[in-house]
């Protein structure tokens, strides 16, 4: 595995930390604000750090025959992802969501092999069922412990999300390959907001912020900079390099973060089912990183 590689590897984990996090922090933070401004919070104030930021980094031209694709990837990569989950959380339970999750790396992997024409080799199954596996040993221990309270539309609702973002991870791929991932997430964080501010203004505007706590002000910055900001660079620039099967397969890692951050704050062991799992998702990414790509079954009967 080359250095370019291991990069990638490195942003889809750091990605998929900033969202083992989000459910937690997001469902607590769904106590005070609803879904809509939780997710226009989140879109707005990513979009805000984008901008920002790309004032101090190289500018590019976006061709006309692009902005159409950006314009397309804002929707399935945002405001279908971000708008679906947050509001099936708030009708689910964490645990629930974070089963759903699970879902995203078959479902790539079919969107994938549909339109990229990636193989569905028995090595990428085996990975995926590994990691699947591992994630389940995590969530079904946790539901045993009494955390479940699920809801079957906050479970669609989040199914739907992963739908939407694996359909993003395949069929906007060649965006990655062309543009910076500042580039394309400021503007499609732009289309985003556009979409989501004349939606939830009213909401926002009721709000009695003398009656939010402080804990909540800090839930909603860890959700723009960490969930939104940091994480949409980390899982483009991971997107660039590594297939989309593979990018999707780091999903695995979220109930395993989740899970860590319920033992640093107390509430949670590690034990050996943790041990299992870890094992479990890293040897499912082993397997999917190393299984036969569409390039490599074309060099073959060259």
């Amino acid at each position: 595995m080359g250095d370019k590689n291991i990069k990638g590897h490195i942003y889809a984990l750091i990605a998929n930390v900033m969202w083992g996090l989000m459910s937690p922090i997001g469902k607590s933070a769904l106590q005070v604000f609803t879904p809509l401004s939780i997710t226009t919070f989140r879109i707005v104030g990513a979009c805000i750090a984008f901008w920002i930021l790309s004032f101090f980094v190289k500018k590019e031209k976006i061709e006309s025959k692009d902005r159409i694709k950006i314009f397309c990837a804002a929707f399935f990569a945002l405001i279908f992802n971000q708008g679906t989950f947050i509001f099936g959380l708030s009708y689910t339970s964490p645990i629930n969501a974070s089963i759903v999750t699970t879902t995203l790396p078959i479902i790539t992997m079919i969107v994938a092999a549909m339109w990229l024409k990636e193989p569905i080799s028995g090595k990428k199954i085996l990975g995926i069922i590994m990691g699947a596996t591992g994630a389940l040993i995590l969530i079904l221990g946790s539901q045993s412990g009494g955390l479940g309270n699920g809801n079957i539309i906050g479970d669609l609702l989040c199914l739907t999300a992963q739908f939407s973002f694996a359909f993003y991870l395949t069929v906007f791929k060649s965006l990655t390959q062309k543009y910076s991932a500042i580039t394309i997430n400021k503007w499609m964080f732009l289309v985003g907001a556009l979409v989501y501010l004349p939606l939830s203004s009213n909401q926002i505007l009721n709000i009695n912020w003398t009656l939010i706590p402080t804990s909540a002000y800090w839930q909603v910055i860890f959700i723009v900079l960490g969930g939104s900001f940091i994480a949409y660079i980390c899982i483009m620039s991971a997107q660039k390099i590594l297939r989309p099967t593979v990018v999707s397969m780091y999903n695995y890692m979220q109930p395993i973060i989740a899970s860590f951050a319920a033992i640093l704050i107390g509430v949670g062991v590690f034990d050996w089912q943790k041990g299992l799992a870890i094992a479990f998702v890293f040897l499912g990414v082993y397997f999917v990183t190393f299984s036969k790509s569409r390039n490599d079954l074309m060099n073959k009967s060259q």
